[in-house]
C-alpha cells in the first residue's frame, strides 16, 4: 500500500467495482473493504435488476418507482437511472454477467412488488452475486488497482482542498494514513446498527458517522426499508431474505389459519405494516409464506431459497414457510447530487452509502443495483474528467509507502485535519460512538418530520 493515490475507493460492492471500472486505468487507485471482499451486501441481492425494457415502458417504470417512494423522489436522477439502465445492462453482459435466457436466447424478464409489468432481470435467485461476482473478477485483472480486504476507513483527511484521503486501519491494527485526490464511499448501509436486518452485521454505516462527524450533509437518515419477508429464526444473526420475486412469481401470505390475508404485491412499506398487523390479531411472531401456488418449478427457480429453507427444516415445495419483516434496506444517506458529489469538494458516494433522491421514502423492488451502477459510473466519468483535465496524474511518480505515523506527523494530522490518535485506539469505543451518532440523527429527522407531520416510511 502506497501512500498517495489518485482516488481512494471505500468498499468493494457493485458501486465500488463499477466505479473502479470507469475511472482511467493510468489513474492509481486504492479499494479497501473491512471485511471479506464477498462479504458486501451486493453479493445478496436475490430478485434481480430492472431495466427499461423499450421506450414504451418509460412513463410506467418512472410512475412505479415514484410512487413506490411516496413521491418524495427526486425526479432528476429516478429519470438518470432509468434512461441510463439498458447501456448499463449492456455492459453488464459483456462483463459476463448471465442472465436468464428464454429457449429463444431472448432476456427474461420477471415482475415484482409494486411494478406494473415485468421488467427486471434475474439469475436464478442470485443475481447480487451473479453481477457482483463478475464485476469483481474484472476488477482484480486491473493491475492500476490496489484491493485489500480487512482494512476499516476510520476518517477521512479533511482539509482546506476538502477530503484530501482517508485514515485506515490495516490488517494488523495499524492506523495508516492514506492521500488521494478523491475519494468515493460505496461501504454499504446501516444494518448492523439494527438487531434484525437482512444485511452483513459488519456493515454499520461508518461513511455517516464521519459525514456527521466531518460536517458533510445527509439526507432522509430515517428513510429505513423494512423487508416483509424474511426467514423466521430464533438464532441471532443476519436474517435470510425470501425475496420479492417469489411472491411475485405467485406466493401467497398466509395467516395462522392458512388463510391469505393481503395483497403480497404492495409496496413493502405496506406489505410490512400488514404482516405486523397479522401478527398481532394472530398473537404470533410470524406470519407464514406460500410458495405452493408459484405455477413453476421452484426448486430450478429459487435454488438458494430451496435449499436455505430446508437447511432450516422447511421444504417449500410441500409446506409453508415462516416469515417476518426485518431492516433491509436504506434510502437515505449521504446527501449527493446526480454525480453522486457530496457537499465535501473530492468526496463521492454511491450505492446504499448515498441518497441522491432516486428511491423517495421506500425502494421499489430491484433498483437498488440499478441505481448503484448507474451512479458509481457517474461519479467515477465526473472524477476521471477532472483528473484528465488537471494533467493526470498528479501522483503517477509518488511510490512513497503507507505506514503507521511518527510523533511528528500525528501532530501534522492533528494541526490540518484534526485527527487525534487517542480518539481511534480503543476500536469498540469508537465503533459504539459511531453508531449512536446515527441514531440521533435518525431520532432527531424522526422529532422534526413528527413535528412537521410529514409522512416517513415503515
Amino acid at each position: 500500500m502506497k501512500k498517495y493515490y489518485d482516488a481512494v475507493i471505500v468498499g468493494c460492492g457493485v458501486a465500488g467495482c463499477f466505479a473502479a471500472l470507469h475511472l482511467p486505468q493510468e489513474a492509481d487507485i486504492l479499494m479497501i473493504t473491512k471485511a471479506d471482499t464477498e462479504d458486501s451486501d451486493s453479493f445478496l441481492a436475490q430478485g434481480g435488476i430492472c431495466v427499461l425494457k423499450n421506450e414504451s415502458d418509460y412513463d410506467a417504470f418512472y410512475e412505479d418507482t415514484m410512487h413506490a417512494g411516496h413521491y418524495e423522489n427526486t425526479p432528476e436522477s429516478v429519470d438518470i437511472m432509468i434512461r441510463s439502465s439498458r447501456n448499463v445492462i449492456n455492459q453488464l453482459i459483456a462483463w459476463g454477467v448471465d442472465f436468464r435466457r428464454d429457449e429463444n436466447g431472448e432476456l427474461c424478464y420477471t415482475k415484482e412488488g409494486a411494478h406494473s409489468t415485468n421488467r427486471i432481470l434475474f439469475h436464478d435467485d442470485v443475481t447480487g452475486k451473479e453481477i457482483t461476482s463478475k464485476l469483481l473478477a474484472q476488477v482484480k485483472k486491473l493491475p492500476n488497482v490496489t484491493l485489500l480486504a480487512h482494512t476499516e476507513m476510520c476518517d477521512i483527511l479533511s482539509g482546506k482542498n476538502g477530503c484530501e484521503g482517508v485514515l485506515i486501519r490495516d490488517e494488523e491494527g495499524k492506523l495508516v494514513p492514506v492521500y488521494a485526490r478523491d475519494v468515493i464511499w460505496a461501504c454499504g448501509g446501516i444494518g448492523g446498527i439494527y438487531d434484525n436486518s437482512t444485511n452483513f452485521p459488519h456493515l454499520t454505516g461508518d461513511a455517516l458517522a464521519i459525514a456527521i462527524h466531518r460536517n458533510v450533509a445527509l439526507k432522509n437518515v430515517n428513510y429505513v426499508q423494512i423487508h416483509p419477508t424474511t426467514l423466521y429464526s430464533k438464532k441471532k444473526g443476519r436474517r435470510f431474505l425470501i425475496s420479492e420475486s417469489v411472491r411475485g412469481e405467485g406466493a401467497v401470505l398466509l395467516d395462522k389459519n392458512g388463510e391469505r390475508f393481503t395483497d403480497e404485491l404492495q409496496p413493502r412499506d405496506v406489505v410490512s405494516r400488514e404482516i405486523h398487523r397479522q401478527m398481532e390479531k394472530d398473537h404470533t411472531k410470524h406470519v407464514w409464506l406460500s410458495l405452493k401456488t408459484i405455477p413453476l418449478d421452484v426448486k430450478e427457480r429459487f435454488p438458494n431459497i430451496y435449499q436455505k429453507c430446508l437447511e432450516e427444516g422447511y421444504d417449500i415445495t410441500k409446506e409453508p414457510i415462516p416469515v417476518v419483516p426485518a431492516q433491509h434496506y436504506f434510502m437515505g444517506g449521504v446527501k449527493v447530487d446526480s454525480n453522486s458529489e457530496t457537499t465535501m469538494d473530492h468526496l463521492y458516494a454511491a450505492g446504499e452509502t448515498s441518497c441522491n433522491g432516486v428511491h423517495g421514502a421506500n425502494r421499489l423492488a430491484s433498483n437498488s443495483l440499478l441505481e448503484s451502477l448507474v451512479f458509481a459510473e457517474r461519479a467515477a466519468k465526473k472524477i476521471a474528467a477532472e483528473l484528465v483535465a488537471d494533467g493526470l496524474t498528479e501522483n503517477a511518480g509518488r511510490r512513497e509507502t503507507a505506514g503507521e505515523p511518527d510523533e511528528d506527523e500525528w501532530k501534522i494530522l492533528e494541526k490540518r485535519y484534526d485527527i487525534r490518535k487517542e480518539d481511534y485506539q480503543n476500536m469498540e469505543e469508537y465503533a459504539e460512538r459511531c453508531k449512536e451518532s446515527i441514531w440521533d440523527a435518525i431520532r432527531k429527522e424522526d422529532e422534526y418530520e413528527s413535528n412537521h407531520k410529514n409522512t416517513k416510511c415503515g
